[in-house]
């Protein structure tokens, strides 16, 4: 019941659907490109217009071997009504066309001979519990019993076995009900519920927790469809669905981006758009996580509630970051602050600390590569950045310029106080309020000089100069990727909240 094509754009799989409080049953999941359709099993007449019925009735006679060919299951004790469980081969139940395996047993009419004829009164249950575990197809057939289902019912319990000629016959006074001669019925899977993919998210957690179900998951469109509660039959199967809707959902996403992004100059292009949860700040919150929906495009990081569509959405985004001002960090599990696995944390320009969950490992690699190139792509197009500083009281500028290095000047002056290349920084430290000490070698001497600057800024300077390195390695090395380099060359948080630099 599970199969991909070459291109890896579709699945089919059997999976159980729990929809509010019902009992969950069963129903087919279709991935497609771009939909994910959640089908339940339903019969329709198919001769001419196909249409649904809620009701058939069904004259059969039974025969001398096999009796009626068909087994039931449930009853008054499930609290649900007696269910078609299997059809016998070549029986009459199978040759009349209209019985299936799941058709209720509404009402039964015994005509004639002690049981020998009965008219039954149907109609398809297409939510059956999964408990009944009842076959999805008619190939599973089953041969004739000596036995009855063992199961008691309304059927069973009026006397009237159908697979098996009973001792005692007493019939059931019912109404007669009209036949449908001519008509051709069929068992199919009918569409429930269809979710568009594009913008959609999913999630393995409960709602707000970081409580995770176990081998289960929902999808939530766009607009605010959800797909109900989707339940495996095992991990991997569970791992799989998700990764297959992943893949669909990012696939829709660069399509989308690429006919957006003809619309914005080249220096407002989008990076990465896709969902996460942000960890809320204030424990007495109700709900731990929220979802939100981050964009990484041109100089900026935007925080939505929802998908920016429109040009004017993108000027009503939750908040907006400049993307060279703000450090990314992807979080160890030593460093995982709940059960949540896949997280990362932003630091912004003021040092407030965002905490964001993904669902996967690979949206976790995603956002990490799309934000190393946001950031690249700015810092190649700005090449440098100014900030105002205080030296012994005096007002200055620092520079950090991709090609020369550092370069301290007089802010009224505009004389050059010193300057040292990127190479020369062997090290730095910070009081995680305003101040910053550098350590540069002098290239002739080999002496460290130290040189501290005061700023009103002191994060965003910190993840300036951060960025600045992390574009540098990333010029010498088009491949890097998170690779340690960055560590050695760039800042990295003590406990104290200061931030080093080392070689």
């Amino acid at each position: 019941m599970d199969f991909r094509t070459a291109c890896e754009e579709t699945k089919t799989g059997i999976c159980l659907l729990q929809d509010g409080n019902q009992e969950p049953f069963k129903v087919r999941l279709h991935l497609a490109k771009d939909i994910l359709m959640i089908q339940e099993q339903d019969v329709i007449c198919v001769s001419g217009e196909p249409f649904y019925s809620g009701e058939r009735t069904v004259t059969i006679r039974r025969q001398t071997v096999g009796g009626f060919g068909l087994s039931i299951k449930g009853g008054a004790e499930h609290n649900i009504p007696v269910v078609i469980s299997k059809i016998s081969k070549e029986q009459r139940a199978e040759l009349s066309g209209l019985l299936f395996i799941g058709d209720a047993i509404l009402q039964v009419q015994v005509l004639r001979n002690a049981g020998e004829e009965v008219t039954l009164t149907v109609s398809f249950l297409k939510r059956a519990p999964a408990f009944l575990k009842l076959p999805l197809n008619e190939d599973c057939a089953c041969a004739p019993s000596d036995q009855s289902s063992g199961t008691s019912s309304p059927l069973c319990d009026s006397g009237l076995h159908l697979n098996y000629h009973p001792n005692n016959t007493d019939t059931l006074s019912c109404s007669s009900w009209p036949a449908s001669p001519g008509l051709r019925w069929e068992k199919r899977w009918c569409d429930l519920r269809l979710i568009p993919l594009l913008h959609s998210r999913f999630s393995q957690y409960l709602p707000g927790s970081d409580l995770c179900r176990q081998n289960a998951f929902q999808v939530i469109a766009v607009d605010g469809v959800c797909s109900g509660i989707i339940q495996c039959l095992s991990a991997e199967d569970c791992i799989d669905w998700l990764q297959a809707i992943a893949s669909n959902i990012s696939n829709l996403t660069k399509h989308n981006i690429k006919k957006i992004n003809r619309n914005f100059p080249v220096n407002q292009q989008i990076v990465y758009m896709g969902w996460t949860e942000e960890r809320e700040q204030d424990s007495l919150q109700d709900r731990m996580y929220t979802p939100k929906f981050l964009a990484l495009r041109g100089s900026s990081l935007y925080k939505f509630i929802a998908p920016p569509v429109t040009t004017w959405d993108w000027t009503r985004a939750e908040k907006t970051f400049s993307v060279y001002e703000i450090m990314c960090k992807i979080l160890k599990d030593s460093d995982l602050l709940d059960r949540r696995k896949h997280c990362f944390s932003v630091q912004s320009e003021s040092g407030e600390d965002l905490y964001f969950s993904v669902e996967l490992e690979s949206d976790l690699t995603l956002w990490e590569k799309a934000f190393q190139t946001a950031t690249f792509l700015e810092v190649e197009r700005i090449q440098c950045k100014t900030y105002a500083c205080v030296l012994e009281s005096h007002l200055m500028g620092l520079t950090i310029d991709f090609s020369m290095g550092f370069v301290c000047f007089d802010a009224a002056t505009k004389a050059v106080l010193w300057r040292y290349k990127f190479s020369q920084l062997k090290g730095s430290s910070d009081d995680g309020k305003s101040k910053i000490k550098f350590l540069f070698q002098n290239q002739d001497t080999k002496q460290i000089e130290a040189k501290e600057l005061e700023f009103s800024n002191l994060f965003a300077v910190l993840h300036c100069i951060h960025s600045f390195f992390a574009a540098k390695v990333a010029c010498l090395d088009p491949l890097y990727v998170g690779s340690q380099a960055t560590a050695s060359a760039a800042p990295t948080t003590s406990g104290t909240g200061k931030l080093k630099y080392t070689t």
